[in-house]
């Protein structure tokens, strides 16, 4: 029999083994205990512990409290949710939502909201599966098979996710006798899942778990009942418009119906902004400050924008400030715990001056803003726009902090009205499988470093987890303190990305770290049916992404 070479890089250690050894049959060369290993990195590409090994490899431990160890122990939870769910609800499902803090919102698929006693029935079952300590599998079959086996388990969303693909073989997961389509790896065995919760919430229940770098602790619930609102009414005008999952986009797209559907998207997102100025205009005798903020690539430079023109429509006169201006300079900028400039921290920015300039602006003075220069890495105090607040003025400010009332804390709270905008995505890719918000954000993110920034996808891949370590440091803590929600999700838009981003994820070789985000990112797009970039509007929030808006940055 063939041999190959594994080698060990967190212990310098290289193995000969047969050709086809499972991974889970080598993982005490990693001088780890087994039950703190989530899967294993494979020349960079992180696989299942079932893994048979092929080829010569280094390897290294994918570890259960590791960012990627978390989602896999979420996922696998999911699936023993599922399991559960086949038994608990036999007539009728379960179908996964949108995620509520370090939880995930499941409904059934009937819409009928379930009895506490059947969730507590739910969560007993779950836990017997995990006591059994059960190995989760995976396997191939037949295209025709697949079919077979998920619609005489009513999976009829997966159905539709298989008319995207082409491939004779389907991989699926597989425990208890219980089989689904795999899409990310799973953790080996049901026994590693040590801690879970399920909650009655809302029309249905929570499925909470720990958060990142909390262990096995599973923190108090905070409930988010503006997040959720935005959640659940687009959950409810996908189901009502006809897409819900990815499925059923991808249908739209097959019968070249896609162009009706943009439209309606384009023009449901608008009026959710016409709300919201209108929400503005009912107290224009108060306010006289709009802060717009948001996670990384939510799209809030053109919310604001929009915002703006919805604002003019009602008669008010928009000036927007960019908080960009009022950096205090490289050389005054404090220092991360690595030693590099913190941009991202509010003391980056010059408050006080910040401060001084809007309660000028209150008392009607006119103020000539900042200018900061990013090439030299300082602020000249002059030179910038002359602006001055009339009657029927109202400022537009759009930048990291503006939820912070530390950001304005000289200014009445009476007088500001805040603005949280993400890219909450509702689609879903089946039942039981939903879409990250952050892989949505990531992908608008990596084509508009590499259209507008000449950055490779390897360079965004790289620097992701430090700028979503900043957003739960600096955002998300505030999301609550918002005065209105706007979701800048449109649900045909990784269709679209999938027409730039592919090339630039297989641009990413396996010799690099962030190879393993390239190819599960290329898998998750597998299943979507491209759209043209010309089919997108050029007043869309997508095209701050994609290039050519209408819109001047």
């Amino acid at each position: 029999m063939d041999k190959i070479q594994i080698k060990f890089i967190n212990t310098e250690k290289t193995v000969t083994c047969d050709y086809g050894t499972k991974a889970s049959e080598l993982i005490e060369h990693f001088g780890i205990p087994a039950d703190e290993i989530a899967a294993i990195r494979e020349n960079n590409e992180i696989r299942p512990l079932g893994t048979n090994l092929l080829v010569n490899a280094s390897v290294e431990p994918v570890l259960l409290n590791s960012p990627e160890g978390v989602m896999i122990y979420r996922r696998t939870l999911s699936f023993v949710l599922a399991i559960a769910a086949s038994k608990i609800f036999p007539n009728d499902g379960v179908y996964v939502g949108h995620s509520l803090g370090n939880s995930y919102y499941y409904t059934l698929n009937s819409g009928d909201k379930p009895k506490d006693s059947d969730v507590q029935k739910l969560s007993d079952e779950m836990k017997n599966i995990i006591k059994e300590n059960l190995p989760v599998t995976f396997k191939y079959i037949s295209y025709e098979e697949a079919l077979k086996l998920f619609n005489e388990n009513n999976q009829m969303d997966t159905t539709l996710l298989l008319e995207q693909r082409s491939t004779p073989l389907i991989k699926v997961n597989v425990c208890k006798g219980y089989m689904d389509m795999y899409v990310q790896p799973l953790l080996g065995r049901t026994g590693l899942l040590s801690a879970f919760e399920l909650t009655p919430y809302g029309d249905g229940f929570l499925l909470r778990f720990p958060g990142i770098g909390r262990g096995n602790t599973i923190d108090p619930f905070k409930d988010e009942p503006q997040i959720f609102k935005v959640y659940n009414d687009y959950k409810k005008w996908g189901k009502i418009i006809g897409v819900r999952v990815v499925g059923e986009l991808n249908s739209k797209i097959g019968s070249r119906t896609i162009l009706d559907y943009i439209r309606i998207a384009e023009i449901h997102q608008a009026r959710k902004m016409a709300d919201i100025a209108d929400r503005i205009y009912e107290r224009k005798d108060k306010i006289k400050m709009v802060l717009i903020a948001g996670p990384s690539s939510s799209g809030k430079t053109t919310s604001a924008k929009r915002l703006e023109i919805e604002l003019m429509v009602l008669g008010l006169k928009p000036i927007a400030i960019g908080l960009d201006n009022y950096y205090r300079g490289t050389a005054e900028t404090p220092k991360d715990e690595k030693g590099e400039p913190d941009y991202e921290c509010l003391e980056a920015l010059d408050v006080p001056y910040l401060n001084e300039q809007l309660q000028a602006l209150y008392r009607g003075e006119e103020v000539t803003l900042p200018v900061y220069d990013f090439k030299t890495g300082s602020r000249k105090e002059s030179g910038g726009r002359k602006i001055k607040l009339e009657n029927d003025s109202i400022l537009i400010v759009e930048g990291i902090h503006g939820l912070n009332d530390a950001l304005t804390s000289t200014i009445d709270r009476d007088t500001k009205f805040k603005v949280y905008v993400s890219a909450l995505t509702q689609l879903n890719l089946d039942d039981h499988n939903r879409i990250p918000t952050s892989d949505n954000r990531l992908l608008r993110r990596m084509v508009r470093d590499s259209q507008f920034r000449g950055m490779e996808a390897a360079g965004t891949l790289k620097m992701w987890s430090n700028v979503q370590a900043g957003e739960r440091k600096h955002i998300f803590p505030f999301q609550n303190t918002a005065d209105a929600a706007f979701n800048s999700a449109l649900d045909y838009e990784l269709s679209v990305l999938k027409y730039y981003a592919d090339p630039l994820l297989r641009a990413v070789k396996p010799g690099k770290t962030e190879y393993a985000e390239a190819v599960r990112l290329l898998s998750f797009l597998e299943n979507f049916a491209p759209i043209p970039p010309q089919y997108v509007p050029g007043t869309s929030i997508l095209r701050e992404f994609i290039g050519d808006s209408e819109f001047k940055y």
